[in-house]
């Protein structure tokens, strides 16, 4: 990595449902195809399982095997690997993001807003705790799907670089996805990052990817195809966010709130 970058590899891909085990082996051969340098991996939503509303038959503890397998593999590549998972922790389930760093320190994130749409809300915890993860130089707040829908939990109070969000985002409201992932960018001056899957799940939902990485003036920097599972790079620049803002000082003129 170069001084005051980062290399990102989104991975976009279908999800067999309720399956760990085979999404992990899938997940591990799109991961050892990455043979160039790269800093952070970004796994879907719920990539063990799919979106299930179904925790018991998926739920792991944080010393389960797919966080020693985040772990490994963090550690063999050298990057960060990042991505939500079904958790059970203290008669709880949580759909929790996970950050592996590859010295093993491991980074958590709660689901704010839980899917009141599916029921998400009557079977998993919500989370209460906004996370920032400084990592290589750049400062980097994780999210989940829904929380793209509320501007003011991810809105920059605290100084971040780069929005990160995982998703099960279906294709009947995909143009809200890349809607808002574009304006989460442009109205944070950050970069915005936003991973979702690909195919049908038991359900019978489509996903259609989407996958995206926005630049602090909402520029779009990927180009991986919808409906079609793949991994991309893309090189973020911390000069790009602090030349940007001193620039054109948008964030000077926010407002100031409270959260409850």
């Amino acid at each position: 990595m170069k001084d005051n970058q980062l290399n990102i590899a989104i991975v976009q891909s279908n999800l067999v449902w309720e399956n760990p085990v085979q999404n992990r082996n899938n997940f591990t051969a799109k991961i050892q195809s990455i043979d160039q340098t790269v800093d952070v991996i970004v796994l879907p939503e719920m990539f063990t399982s799919g979106f299930t509303m179904s925790p018991q038959s998926v739920a792991e503890p944080m010393d389960g095997e797919t966080i020693q397998w985040m772990t490994n593999l963090a550690k063999e590549k050298n990057a960060a690997i990042v991505g939500s998972i079904v958790i059970q922790e203290d008669n709880n389930y949580y759909n929790r993001l996970v950050f592996v760093h590859p010295n093993g320190i491991i980074d958590s994130y709660n689901k704010r807003h839980t899917f009141t749409l599916a029921g998400e809300d009557k079977v998993y915890t919500k989370g209460n705790k906004k996370l920032i993860i400084e990592y290589k130089g750049f400062k980097i707040c994780p999210l989940i799907c829904y929380d793209l829908r509320f501007p003011v939990w991810a809105r920059i109070t605290k100084d971040y670089d780069i929005l990160l969000y995982v998703a099960n985002w279906p294709k009947a409201r995909i143009h809200a996805w890349d809607t808002l992932l574009q304006a989460r960018a442009i109205e944070n001056m950050s970069y915005c990052i936003g991973v979702n899957r690909v195919g049908l799940d038991a359900n019978n939902y489509e996903y259609p990817g989407h996958s995206a990485v926005y630049n602090v003036l909402g520029e779009k920097l990927t180009n991986l195809k919808p409906n079609t599972e793949g991994v991309e790079q893309v090189v973020l620049s911390k000069s790009h966010i602090e030349m940007t803002r001193q620039k054109l000082r948008f964030l000077d003129d926010a407002d100031a709130f409270s959260l409850k």
